[in-house]
């Protein structure tokens, strides 16, 4: 699932990142080559969770409403529990590559298997620990998967927003 180079954009807030999927997908684009990784859980005084109910996702609490819309929107939502990030949500085809480096013992290196993902992706190594970081930051990262026109035409539909790369 090695790509040349998978466009990642890194986004402050979950409303920022919501948007910026909504405007993608009515700008024509298939959400369904987009994955999104993002902690965004905090202490509050209800319960969050997520289930699903025939073949749909519910969920409730405080980011439950986000996480809800965007799982409705991208493929195969997860959350898993990763050591130094805690309990991190994600959607899209990134799921598949961390299951396969958890599964295939791919990290090394000192590199967390949300890192190992994401250099499985294709995204540069001296990226990769930027885009940690901002997870780690509660912030969140939309993935790019496809060919360069798609990298093209996401990065015109998303040149005027809050979003930022590492460069």
């Amino acid at each position: 699932m090695q790509n040349a180079n998978t466009p990642c954009y890194a986004f402050n807030t979950h409303s920022e990142a919501e948007d910026a999927i909504q405007l993608l997908n009515s700008s024509g684009i298939d959400v369904k080559a987009l994955s999104l990784v993002g902690k965004g859980y905090h202490s509050e005084e209800h319960p969050t969770g997520f289930y699903t109910a025939g073949d749909r996702i519910r969920s409730w609490g405080g980011t439950g409403a986000f996480w809800g819309g965007i799982w409705g929107l991208l493929l195969a939502p997860a959350v898993f529990f990763l050591p130094g990030f805690g309990l991190v949500a994600m959607a899209g085809p990134f799921v598949a590559a961390l299951v396969g480096a958890l599964e295939g013992a791919v990290v090394v290196g000192g590199m967390s298997a949300l890192g190992a993902a994401l250099t499985q992706l294709g995204v540069p190594k001296d990226h990769v620990i930027k885009y940690e970081t901002a997870i780690k930051m509660d912030k969140y990262v939309l993935l790019v998967h496809g060919d360069e026109e798609l990298a093209q035409k996401v990065r015109a539909v998303l040149k005027g927003s809050n979003a930022w790369q590492a460069a």
